[in-house]
């Protein structure tokens, strides 16, 4: 049988092209994802920990309770100390900190959110042992520093060159002194880093003679765990010691999580593309048995039993699947290469292409049982024919009648699903997405299983438009695509997949964008607003002070949050602003009260958070923040705003009142309009008021809404990037339809010929029947996509005021557009055989 089954596939090879070439792409997909996922997450890995290959035992000072201010340090005289206990070769101090590193335009350095400074620590002989020079030396005087490779590339950045940094101490100038090389633990992809001396680095980052972290070099003979068990009792209180091996595994757990989940997302969408691939190996082998019919029964009829032939049509598949599993595998580490190699950077960590075990065995079962589960329902069919039936006869397309099982089935999968996805829709819950998923799984279905019977109708709905642009052809056409629904409904299904993903992620995506540019730019009113470029920078009350001095005739306001209040019971955060400049900055929706109040040291409170708990204007109220501080506020103004909005706090209080209770506030932004308004020299004046620092970033009106909005349409673009697999081997199915219909129908095409239809109306014949095709899977698609958008949307509505369904008629319009020149593209080479058919040979076969 399995000799059989090879003859089989080599006869056929030409008609299983494009089955197998579905099989290769979508495994492809797959083991490129898994290999690209794990050589990221092992190059990330390695990059993140291989520092601490060095580093016996690691000493640093506990957080304080609460974890919201950073550590005090530890004292110098206790890494002495440290450096004198049996079996420690070297302790070295480490100190670090934020530090930005200014271009020679004043821009900021580096894409990524790590801005770090360090100290240069060098043992007898001058060298750090974590620093490897390539240019100059570490810096030795407190005006030097020293950059790494990557940030000195980038600002064109030699030894002798002046470099502004800003710290949150403010900006300098420094001469540099040298460029390293390090390991990723003290420079993360993306980022950049400063090395400063002993002395700077505690002044800027710390206080004099204390270090963030002592490092421990074991003596030879001595284990890091020995090491460890001999330090821990000389701690002093408020530290705490690891080994250098647990330190490098937390680090690769932080390094590998984002890795881990662009994996995820790479898998999730090779997976659709491997179901995609089903409908084309199914329809292939449906229209392959077919022809087939009358050779399988003869076999029958000499002897061989229903299970021997149908052993032989499975073994066909397993035979396909293998051999395009394996294909798959080789292409898809070759993706994963190429992959690597375009998407790297000078940061981006490097290393081997990872292959394990999981992936190769993983990829070449998926496609091997995938190629077999979607044969097995055409090799069924085929073996309920008699063998009697088969021989006297071909065996006719299968319609998909009204009043048939497979028609009713998928009705009621297509209602329930509906059904289903409404009610997760309107009842809302923690669980209405799960019960979504799930409708939508079941609609889909359905969808999929009704489509056969919806070729008709909508062919019929069409067939108008066609013979009015194309009379002969467009009849011809349409005939030809409901002549088999079943194998019709099946090419279309694969594209109405892609188009549901692609349509339900625009219609969440243009509804999210529309929803933060509309809460942005309604409570935004300032010219500017001001934010620190890395998180890591730390703005303050005295930067808004600052600013306002060399601002005259402005209005500037901070915007200072205050945590671990307690209004009448209720947990709360203050948020301090200047009261008589708020106005112009933000807008705020008064229902009750006035703000004019804030500058009598009264708060504003949003409507929702009044209700939530139970406050009223006027209404004064007990304040705990901590355990000993206390005093009243009194409401003073009660205005609407949603509780999602990245601006309007739920609490609003004067600067004064904030100052009266914390310290050391939080400003996380600033606000400043500017007098004459906005422009491009206002905006250089309010630079240059911050000192032309570089960690902070000045945005205007469209700035801020890039800011808040802007990274949708970056991942839409991503996700329809990843779609466009599926959306191609829907194409390679409609491709392999058509070849395999003109195949079947030669003698027709051939009488159509020797009749007067020319080579040109042959080929416009089957264009538009791939038109057709696509039209209708794209129309399913679409609108389900559009159905499952609006459900998933309706869901947020429930937290997020002001969330409103949008459907970008442009994007989906896009999305059809590129459905049916998919389809055209695909139609070319079956039009061309189709063109070419031998009229004598057709007509006498």
């Amino acid at each position: 049988m399995f000799r059989t089954a090879l003859r089989n596939v080599l006869a056929y090879k030409a008609r299983l092209l494009m089955t197998a070439l579905a099989v290769v792409l979508g495994v492809a997909f797959l083991s490129g994802s898994l290999v690209f996922g794990d050589s990221l997450s092992q190059a990330a890995a390695t990059k993140a920990s291989d520092g601490y290959t060095r580093i016996a035992v690691n000493i640093s000072a506990d957080a304080p309770p609460g974890g919201e201010a950073r550590p005090a340090g530890i004292d110098a005289r206790t890494a002495t100390a440290l450096g004198k206990v049996p079996g420690v070769a070297v302790a070295v101090g480490r100190v670090d900190g934020f530090a930005a590193v200014a271009d020679r335009d004043g821009a900021l350095i580096g894409h990524g959110s790590s801005h770090r400074g360090g100290n240069f620590a060098p043992g007898p002989d001058g060298a750090d042992p974590a620093y490897r020079f390539t240019q100059g030396s570490g810096p030795t005087g407190n005006e030097a520093i020293a950059l790494d490779e990557s940030t000195a590339k980038q600002g064109d950045y030699h030894a002798g060159d002046r470099i502004r940094v800003a710290t949150n101490k403010g900006v300098a100038s420094y001469t540099l002194s040298g460029v390293f090389r390090t390991d990723g633990t003290r420079l993360p992809s993306g980022g950049s880093l400063v090395l400063f001396t002993n002395s700077t680095a505690q002044r800027l980052f710390l206080a004099p003679g204390t270090f963030r972290d002592i490092e421990l070099t074991a003596a030879p003979g001595t284990t890091p765990q020995q090491l460890l068990d001999r330090v821990e009792p000389q701690l002093p209180k408020g530290t705490s010691a690891v080994t250098g091996a647990r330190l490098a595994q937390i680090q690769q757990n932080l390094a590998t999580s984002g890795s881990d989940t662009m994996g995820q997302i790479l898998l999730g969408f090779s997976l659709v593309a491997l179901f995609v691939a089903t409908f084309l190996i199914s329809n292939t082998f449906s229209m392959l048995v077919g022809r087939r019919t009358r050779e399988l029964a003869l076999m029958r009829a000499i002897g061989a039993s229903r299970k021997q032939v149908r052993s032989i049509l499975l073994a066909e598949s397993l035979l396909i699947g293998a051999g395009a599993s394996a294909v798959g595998l080789v292409v898809g580490t070759g993706v994963a290469a190429l992959l690597r190699t375009c998407l790297s950077t000078a940061d981006s960590p490097s290393g081997p292409l990872v292959v394990s075990p999981v992936t190769v065995i993983g990829s070449l079962l998926a496609g091997t049982v995938l190629t077999t589960v979607a044969a097995w329902l055409p090799v069924r069919r085929a073996m309920a024919i008699p063998p009697v039936a088969a021989l006297s006869t071909a065996e006719p397309a299968a319609p998909a009648r009204a009043g048939s099982l497979r028609t009713g089935l998928g009705a009621v999968l297509a209602l329930i699903g509906t059904a289903t996805v409404t009610y997760g829709a309107l009842t809302g819950g923690k669980d209405a997405r799960v019960v979504i998923g799930l409708g939508a799984a079941l609609a889909l279905t359905g969808a999929i299983v009704l489509i056969p019977l919806l070729s008709r109708p909508f062919v019929a709905l069409l067939q108008p438009l066609l013979t009015r642009l194309a009379p002969v052809h467009g009849t011809l056409a349409a005939r030809n695509t409901v002549r088999d629904p079943r194998r019709t409904g099946a090419t279309a299904a694969a594209l109405a997949i892609a188009l549901t993903l692609a349509s339900g992620l625009s219609v969440l995506g243009a509804s999210a964008a529309q929803y933060l540019d509309r809460a942005t730019t309604h409570d935004f009113t300032a010219d500017y607003l001001v934010k620190a470029a890395s998180g890591e920078m730390r703005l303050t009350p005295d930067t808004a002070t600052n600013l306002a001095k060399k601002l005259p005739g402005s209005a500037v306001s901070p915007l200072n949050q205050s945590t671990q209040y307690r209004l009448a019971g209720s947990p709360s955060v203050l948020t301090g602003v200047d009261p008589g400049a708020i106005g112009r900055l933000l807008r705020y929706d008064v229902v009750e009260g006035s703000l004019d109040h804030l500058a009598k040291g009264q708060i504003a409170v949003a409507d929702f958070k009044a209700k939530e708990a139970g406050w009223h204007l006027g209404q004064t109220l007990p304040l705990q923040r901590l355990k000993d501080q206390h005093g009243s506020v009194t409401i003073g103004a009660i205005y609407h705003a949603d509780p999602q909005s990245n601006l309007l706090p739920s609490i609003t209080a004067p600067d004064s009142l904030v100052a009266r209770y914390d310290r050391a506030p939080s400003t996380y932004v600033i606000l400043a309009a500017t007098d004459g308004g906005p422009g491009q020299a206002a905006r250089r004046t309010v630079v240059h008021a911050l000192g032309d620092n570089p960690a902070l970033a000045v945005l205007d009106q469209d700035g801020v809404k890039a800011e808040y909005s802007g990274g949708i349409g970056g991942q839409l673009n991503v996700f329809y990037a990843l779609l466009a697999m599926a959306l191609v081997i829907a194409a390679l199915g409609i491709a392999n339809t058509l070849a395999m219909s003109v195949l079947e129908r030669r003698k027709e095409i051939g009488t159509l010929r020797a009749l007067g239809l020319d080579r040109a109306g042959v080929t416009r014949m089957v264009r538009l029947e791939a038109l057709l095709v696509g039209t209708l899977g794209a129309t399913v698609g679409t609108v389900l996509g559009v159905f499952l958008g609006w459900a998933l949307g309706h869901t947020l509505q429930e937290n997020v005021e002001g969330y409103a369904l949008v459907l970008p008629w442009g994007r989906l319009a896009l999305g059809v557009l590129i459905a049916l020149a998919g389809a055209l593209v695909a139609s070319l080479w079956p039009a061309r055989r189709a063109a070419r058919v031998d009229i004598p040979a057709a007509t006498t076969a």
